[in-house]
């Protein structure tokens, strides 16, 4: 890469990283071209070289989101691996990405609701994308996990809203009481994999029951 595109590159990245600090105080739909572009340090002149509009800008934001929520997934593999445990393992992973990463959190988690139609869309389905990821995982790691399970894409949808909860009220907080959310996050996903499993045992039960029927029926 010469030093021309390299500077178009950092010029770009100082575009979207000054977006992002923004709208951790006011939210992306409240931002405005000439707040992004001073923030910046560049004239707004330069801003349409690297985006057409406000709503370009957003959706690069939003790709940024998902390129580190799939480095999110990945890091929580990986060390899945190695440990074995599942669970406190993904919220350890999840709570380093929130300490390193908190604007970004707040911008998936808070601007849904704010924004063109694009930008909110994509939002959407950049958190969609993590839970159907997960969805997968408990798909693929239910002997890891030891319990099958029914209902795996509610199941996931359920823990990852757990999770973003738990990672909004831990924002503001200590590094105490981080540890203590972090934790009851890790029972409360227990618990829903434990509901999770049950319903898929009470179904079993039923199909043996009626399997021992002559008629097969209920």
């Amino acid at each position: 890469m010469n030093q021309r595109a390299q500077q178009k590159l950092k010029t770009r990245q100082a575009i979207i990283s000054a977006a992002i600090e923004l709208s951790d105080e006011k939210g992306f739909s409240g931002l405005s071209l000439r707040e992004v572009t001073r923030s910046a340090g560049i004239a707004p002149a330069t801003f349409y070289r690297h985006f057409p509009d406000m709503e370009a800008l957003g959706l690069a934001l939003v790709e940024e989101i998902a390129q580190v929520l799939r480095q999110l997934m990945r890091q929580a593999r990986q060390r899945v691996r190695i440990t074995g445990s599942v669970v406190r393992t993904s919220v350890e992973t999840f709570f380093e990405f929130l300490d390193e990463n908190p604007h970004l959190f707040r911008l998936l988690s808070g601007d849904r609701a704010g924004g063109p139609h694009s930008f909110r869309l994509a939002l959407r389905l950049a958190k969609q994308r993590f839970i159907d990821e997960l969805a997968e995982d408990l798909g693929n790691d239910r002997a890891r996990l030891n319990q099958p399970l029914s209902y795996v894409p509610e199941v996931a949808d359920m823990i990852v809203n757990q999770v973003f909860y738990g990672g909004l009220e831990a924002l503001e907080r200590n590094e105490t009481e981080r540890k203590e959310i972090a934790e009851k996050l890790i029972v409360q996903i227990h618990l829903t994999l434990q509901g999770s499993k049950t319903l898929w045992e009470m179904g079993r039960g039923r199909k043996s029951k009626q399997s021992e029927r002559p008629d097969g029926k209920s």
